[in-house]
């Protein structure tokens, strides 16, 4: 990273961090394409201020940590809050998504989102499982905000899992999920949205996927 650039992120993170914040890197032993490039972004993430942490973890020797945080796929970026928030990168979070890496770790170490106040408490009442997956490219100027979004609902309630999927990276996954554009979102392995859909829309297929009668993810 540009050393300019590092600068400027070092002063923003220093006026706007609160509360620690852990980046959870998986990686392996032998480290797979853009393994190495994300534990370093990482890396060079915490040097800029001491509220950031950084834990690195190989996913197979460290199976019961992986199995821990539901990673199942190398390269992956976990950050966590002190409150126990939780939101998941798989591949490298670079070009458009390195905004959405560092949006993230400033509304964890905050507590807050830039959810409605509505939203908001809907999804407080939410008690069932809900996964979202949203599937990005760094080039894509529209992932950011629908990853975002997915990442902002898993901060409210920690009955949502949500994950970035870099679908360069994990190509299979776009095969077996259809992906044809991007971002697409999908909820709970059935429900599928291509696009930036507006809050109100996740929250009603949130909602939906989290009735009784839905499916949910296992």
């Amino acid at each position: 990273m540009p050393e300019l650039r590092l600068k400027q992120l070092k002063a923003d993170l220093s006026e706007k961090l609160v509360n620690p914040v852990t980046l959870i890197v998986f990686t392996q032993e032998l480290e797979c394409d853009y393994c190495r490039e994300t534990r370093e972004l990482a890396q060079d993430l915490s040097s800029l201020n001491d509220k950031i942490k950084v834990e690195v973890f190989d996913q197979v020797k460290d199976k019961q940590k992986a199995s821990e945080f539901g990673v199942d796929k190398v390269p992956a970026t976990v950050i966590v809050g002190s409150k126990g928030q939780r939101v998941t990168f798989y591949g490298i979070p670079a070009g458009y998504e390195f905004s959405t890496l560092l949006k993230d770790i400033v509304q964890i170490s905050r507590g807050e989102t830039e959810l409605s106040a509505e939203t908001r408490k809907v999804l407080s009442t939410l008690k069932r499982p809900v996964h979202i997956q949203v599937f990005a490219t760094p080039t894509c100027p529209y992932c950011p905000g629908a990853v975002s979004l997915a990442h902002q609902f898993a901060m409210e309630n920690q009955n949502i899992r949500s994950d970035m999927i870099e679908i360069g990276e994990f190509p299979q996954l776009a095969i077996k999920y259809n992906v044809m554009g991007v971002p697409k979102t999908v909820i709970n392995e059935v429900t599928e949205l291509v696009g930036l859909e507006p809050e109100e829309e996740l929250l009603r297929r949130i909602s939906t996927a989290a009735r009784p009668s839905s499916p949910t993810y296992a």
